[in-house]
């Protein structure tokens, strides 16, 4: 098969002619200069136009764009960034789209929203459990994060209260752990309120002498945290993992009864028969959940998302660079894209 393509040099036509079965560039007897100068421009304009798609590219099933939902955390941000851009790579449209950890279900029922990276098992397990059921959301399975989410106090504090980590110390050492507004209470510092948790409901339920106080934002949470430790300054908070906070500082989980479901619908389950929530938190994976109908609209993207693993070392180390060392979340998705190629493209489908 021969191919013929006409071209302009200036106002002179040049006939070139394409040997398709051996996949040569012939060109008309002339001034050797221009030949050589067109057979340059020519292989020019092929490798120019061979590496205009990207590699990662794959077959995009729709253009419309996949909300993936942020929260208040900086581990999700990353997680949900690194997702999101992943799909972007392979051609999707991605919208990120900031809403509320809890009651974010609602939308990917709708189908307003489609994507949601992190559903700890600590605190969002009830709500994906009724998403799933409803037949409206997917459990789009594991991140390969392992969740705990869980009272904590620095070690500083057991010489003042030496009974710990054992949770009946608490209300004995109530006052070590007041503050001017709670006192004589203790002072409990929880996550935000959207984070959900139960820390009022435990405190009820087990009798403790404590006031549930809850952190604005994750980075106030933390940011307390810090100048506590500094003047070694009475507290006991809400701490996760994965994050940096367990790893930079010394202290302690609390050893509250152990989690099973009964504790949260069963009332006579555990040491108070009359309320539910007399245990600490459960623990258990980190999961993706979305939309029911992502798999049918964005079949590759469901196929991508349903590959993405990352574990706690790896993300506590992420987390770290933005909340300690300052930088930013889309530098540090997007240094972890160009680090772990070969690793994100393995997601994609062939």
């Amino acid at each position: 098969m021969r191919i013929w393509l006409l071209i302009f040099v200036g106002m002179a036509p040049i006939l070139l002619e394409q040997d398709g079965t051996r996949g040569r560039i012939q060109l008309p007897d002339g001034d050797i200069h221009m030949v050589t100068h067109l057979k340059r421009l020519l292989l020019t304009s092929i490798l120019v136009l061979g590496t205009a798609v990207p590699a990662a590219q794959a077959k995009v099933e729709s253009n419309d764009p996949i909300k993936v939902t942020l929260h208040d955390w900086t581990g999700q941000l990353i997680s949900a960034r690194i997702m999101g851009e992943v799909l972007k790579k392979a051609g999707y449209n991605v919208d990120y789209v900031q809403a509320d950890y809890l009651a974010q279900f609602a939308g990917l029922k709708t189908g307003d929203l489609h994507l949601a990276m992190e559903i700890w098992a600590t605190t969002g397990q009830e709500a994906l459990d009724e998403g799933v059921k409803s037949g409206k959301v997917e459990n789009l399975g594991e991140t390969g994060m392992m969740a705990i989410e869980e009272w904590w106090y620095p070690a500083y504090m057991k010489e003042k209260c030496p009974g710990l980590p054992d949770w009946k110390a608490f209300n004995a050492c109530a006052k070590e752990f007041a503050t001017p507004e709670t006192a004589p209470k203790g002072r409990y510092l929880g996550g935000p309120v959207t984070w959900g948790g139960f820390d009022e409901e435990r405190v009820k339920a087990l009798g403790l002498d404590y006031e549930v106080v809850h952190a604005g934002t994750d980075a106030a949470l933390f940011a307390e945290l810090q100048s506590a430790y500094d003047r070694k300054a009475p507290i006991v908070l809400w701490i996760y993992a994965p994050h940096w906070a367990p790893i930079k500082f010394k202290g302690e989980w609390v050893k509250f009864p152990a989690y099973e479901p009964a504790c949260y619908t069963d009332p006579k389950w555990g040491s108070n028969p009359d309320l539910a929530y007399d245990c600490g938190k459960p623990r258990g994976p980190i999961w993706k959940a979305g939309w029911s109908g992502l798999k049918d609209k964005w079949p590759g993207a469901y196929s991508a998302i349903k590959s993405f693993k990352i574990d706690n070392d790896e993300m506590g180390a992420l987390v770290s660079r933005v909340d300690l060392d300052g930088e930013k979340v889309e530098a540090v998705v997007d240094d972890w894209l160009a680090k772990n190629e070969a690793r994100w493209k393995g997601w994609l489908p062939k």
